[in-house]
């Protein structure tokens, strides 16, 4: 199966799992097998990356939850599940890999435009903070 890229630079790619729900997948281009294996800027940018997601997919589909995974025990590198959940989705209160309590027909907002959202708020971060660093301001995540 072929997942949709969502956003790519030359250190991470965010996927789309295919889902009933809103279902994220961040990766690491480089293969590091945990997250401490990393250096420490690459840390940094997955985190953002995750926050960004997590907000933006808040704001736009409204969920019960949002959950985050982190296994990689069947695909050994780096990349971490942003899933948004509802109630009456079909396996909530289980993860989506759990046991299917019900069939469910989600009425979400349209999902190629929170892609096209979440690209651009990721492009404009990343262009911002490269302007930032290159103007000598301090990193605006030490700053919180």
């Amino acid at each position: 199966m072929h997942n949709t890229i969502i956003y790519e630079d030359p250190a991470i790619s965010i996927e789309k799992e295919e889902s009933e729900i809103p279902w994220l997948k961040i990766f690491t281009k480089a293969p590091y097998r945990e997250l401490t294996d990393m250096p420490k800027e690459l840390r940094d940018k997955v985190w953002d990356v995750y926050y960004i997601i997590e907000e933006e997919m808040r704001a736009y589909y409204k969920p019960k939850k949002i959950n985050m995974a982190s296994f990689a025990n069947m695909l050994p590198r780096v990349h971490i599940h942003v899933m948004a959940r509802f109630e009456n989705d079909s396996y909530f209160p289980n993860p989506m890999w759990g046991e299917k309590l019900r069939d469910a027909e989600l009425n979400l907002p349209d999902e190629k435009e929170f892609h096209k959202i979440l690209h651009a708020k990721l492009a404009h971060y990343f262009t911002s903070l490269q302007t930032e660093r290159r103007s000598g301001i301090p990193d605006r995540r030490k700053r919180c």
